[in-house]
């Protein structure tokens, strides 16, 4: 079983925000799988289902951004699952506009959900699948810019790549890693 996350912030006003690519990444994925994300406890937003005889959890953690950490360990401690059993899908900053980057393990490159997570359950040995927001423009900061929403124009770049990653994500939990990056990384 994975447990696949997409990271952002609760609340209307953050729903088009660079920072919550990740919820609705797996908004297209319950819609996609057919999976209701009707389940609201363990500081998460959360529905199971299959996709292709696998099983999966699909969660967005209610706690925001920063605090994800708890709503991850209270889902995997409730499932049983371990760190590896986990995809966690959220922005970066690092990775250029509308580019996908598949890992396994590494660094929280200064995402402070990432971070969360990280350290809840002492460990980076779990899968990300990072969505590219490109960096902020001069003058600007980051924590402004990833909570910028999208212009009308940008929007629709970025729901092509939410859609790529929620393909990047089915063929990560079908197929694995390897043909996960062969078909989509940097893509």
């Amino acid at each position: 079983m994975k447990l696949i996350v997409g990271l952002g912030n609760p609340g209307p006003e953050y729903a088009r925000t660079r920072h919550n690519l990740g919820y609705l990444v797996v908004t297209a994925l319950a819609e996609n799988w057919r999976i209701s994300l009707k389940n609201q406890k363990l500081d998460a937003l959360w529905g199971q289902g299959r996709v292709n005889r696998e099983p999966v959890i699909l969660a967005k953690p209610l706690t925001y951004m920063n605090l994800s950490g708890r709503a991850v360990a209270n889902l995997l401690n409730y499932w049983k699952l371990l760190p590896a059993d986990l995809i966690v899908i959220h922005d970066d900053l690092d990775v250029p506009f509308g580019r996908l980057k598949l890992v396994f393990g590494g660094g929280a490159g200064g995402h402070r959900g990432v971070l969360s997570i990280m350290n809840a359950l002492d460990t980076a040995q779990f899968y990300r699948v990072k969505l590219g927001i490109g960096r902020p423009p001069a003058g600007m900061t980051a924590e402004a810019y990833v909570l910028q929403p999208f212009g009308p124009e940008e929007f629709q770049d970025a729901i092509a790549l939410v859609q790529k990653a929620a393909q990047a994500v089915q063929v990560l939990v079908t197929e694995g890693l390897a043909a996960a990056q062969n078909r989509f990384h940097g893509a």
